[in-house]
Formats: C-alpha cells, structure tokens, sequence
C-alpha cells in the first residue's frame, strides 16, 4: 500500500527541516542545546547578543530568551519544553512575545554520526507562511554555525 503524502504547498510552507553533523560527543551537543551557559553564545544569528536565556528543562518546563540585535532592537520569545530524553531527543514550543503569530514546535534529534561525531536532525513545523518559514531557516542556520564554533572551542578546552 503507497505512504500518504500530505498536501506539498501546506507540508513546504509549513515545515522547516535542516541536518547537521557537528565534529562532537552526542552529550556535549546536547548540553549545549539545554545548559543556559553554552546556549548564551550560539542561539541567535551572527551578530546578535543573548542576554536573557533561562528556562525549566523538564517537560512542561517554561523557556525563555530575549535576542538583542546590532541595532539594539530587543527580541523576546518562548515557550514550553514538551519532550526532552536525555542526548536524543528536545522538543518546545517556539514563539515570539507580542506577535499574534502561530506558536511553532521544534523538535531536535540527536545521533551518532558515522565516524564520529553527532547527527542533529532539526525540525520546525507550525509556520503560518513560506517567508516566515524561510526567515527562520536563514537564522538557525546562522546560529548552528555559531554552536559549531563554541562546540570545537569546548572541545579543545578539554584537551
């Protein structure tokens, strides 16, 4: 029996997908996705300062963050831990406070990668349309570089 596929224009307007190997233990990936220490220095794009990042990791568990840009304009946002299995799985609600905008949900995995290394499979499904869609993409694409760089600064420190 053919897999059902879901309508094209609402599955690619709604859904971001974006996979990564980062050159580091599963643990350590994690922890920089969950400890508010690492997170400060890569969860915004190129740029952007993170002053305020503090949540309650457990499931149910608030979040909240707020991302100044170069310009000094604030941006706040949050959400809800959903699901969280310790170096394989992370999973919240994602919105930005004051936007009447559909809160979103990202779900992180975390793999061994062959050879070494982590597999991190990013999701992010809810989105109202292509260009918010693609809007975040460009910004968690500019924030995994930034882990990747903090994650090999950990690395050697170590060492």
């Amino acid at each position: 029996m053919p897999a059902k596929k879901s309508p094209p224009a609402r599955a690619s307007k709604s859904k971001l997908s974006l996979d990564r190997i980062f050159n580091a233990p599963r643990a350590l990936v994690f922890a920089a996705w969950t400890q508010p220490q690492h997170l400060k220095h890569w969860s915004a794009p190129h740029g952007f300062k993170i002053p305020v990042n503090e949540g309650e990791l457990r499931p149910g568990g608030p979040w909240h963050a707020v991302m100044v840009m170069p310009d000094g304009t604030k941006l706040a946002l949050g959400g809800k831990y959903t699901k969280i299995i310790q170096d394989e799985l992370l999973q919240f609600t994602h919105h930005w406070d004051g936007d009447p905008g559909p809160e979103t949900i990202v779900t992180v995995r975390f793999a061994d990668a062959p050879g070494g290394g982590t597999k991190l499979k990013f999701e992010q499904t809810g989105f109202a349309s292509a260009e918010s869609r693609d809007g975040h993409g460009g910004g968690w694409k500019e924030c995994f570089d930034r882990l990747d760089a903090l994650l090999l600064k950990l690395a050697k420190k170590k060492k």
